[in-house]
């Protein structure tokens, strides 16, 4: 098929293993990094409409499966991470991670605390609703600008996205590249203790030294870790894993974390059937023991590996 011009770089055939934080996933047909706004509007518009698009960003919240994904992906990278604040707004390019813009942020004394323990970058925490300590992305936004299928600009409103518990409606094809938010003022040095009183918290409790995609499985019925002294952990997702006897549990080279349950890790030599089937297995092992469906939180795209 003949691709439009473009002034980024587009590559046939490209493991999107080498992209995601995982390390599984089979070929896209292409992967696309776009020059600027410009090119990436000029390339949307060019490329037959038949053709999918799967926006992606640092893959941290994905198992690509291994036989690929047919479509183009595109991947915003350094000509869209950005970050520029007024008062209390902040407006970032999508591709810059959430962790820069939490500090950027608190150093500008707007409270995005939240963000600095996501793993990811601002497309993917707008996409999926990012949240931790009972705050989410949807408490905070303003606006977003993306490009549509056809190449268009368009600004995106709470209201166009529908945000819910870690997702919101984003129709198909369409690549956000800018988001604002506005967050409650702080006291920057206040701002910046929080954080690192979260990094700590995070890394005693959460297998940050392994290779995963944060939280594997969407709390019950939309319970959230607040952080708080007095939460409870009645209907969270690692307890449920817990009480189906799931910590620790192995599939091929995908393990349930033994340090938190909730977490699905690559050891070492895992595919992504590996890492599904055991997401899998886990979801029946919960449903017979206990009546809960677990939703991944995860997103898994692509095709399995040919037999």
């Amino acid at each position: 098929m003949q691709m439009p011009e473009v002034r980024g770089r587009l590559t046939p055939g490209k493991l999107l293993s080498e992209l995601t934080w995982l390390r599984v996933g089979g070929p896209a047909d292409w992967l696309f990094q776009p020059a600027d706004v410009k090119d990436l509007q000029a390339f949307l518009a060019g490329l037959d409409g038949s053709v999918p698009v799967f926006p992606m960003g640092v893959g941290s919240n994905l198992i690509v499966r291994d036989g690929g994904l047919r479509a183009v992906v595109i991947r915003l990278g350094r000509g869209f991470n950005g970050i520029s604040i007024q008062g209390d707004r902040v407006t970032a390019g999508t591709a810059a991670l959430d962790a820069h813009v939490a500090r950027k942020a608190a150093e500008a004394g707007v409270d995005l605390t939240f963000l600095r323990t996501i793993p990811g970058s601002i497309g993917g925490a707008v996409r999926m609703n990012a949240g931790c300590y009972g705050s989410y992305v949807a408490d905070v936004f303003v606006q977003a600008r993306a490009v549509t299928r056809d190449g268009q600009i368009v600004t995106l409103t709470a209201e166009d996205l529908q945000f819910q518990y870690r997702q919101s409606n984003l129709p198909d094809g369409m690549v956000i590249f800018e988001a604002t938010f506005e967050g409650p003022t702080g006291d920057p040095q206040e701002l910046a203790d929080r954080m690192q009183a979260q990094l700590q918290k995070r890394d005693e409790t959460q297998p940050t030294k392994d290779r995963s995609a944060g939280s594997t499985f969407r709390n019950p019925a939309g319970f959230s870790s607040t952080g708080r002294a007095d939460d409870v952990h009645d209907l969270k997702a690692w307890k449920v894993i817990d009480n189906a006897g799931m910590r620790g549990a192995t599939r091929g080279g995908a393990q349930m974390s033994e340090k938190h349950s909730n977490f699905l890790i690559n050891t070492g030599a895992a595919t992504a059937a590996d890492l599904e089937g055991l997401g899998e297995e886990v979801r029946k092992k919960v449903y017979d023991s206990q009546g809960i469906t677990l939703e991944w939180e995860i997103m898994r795209v692509g095709e399995p590996a040919a037999d």
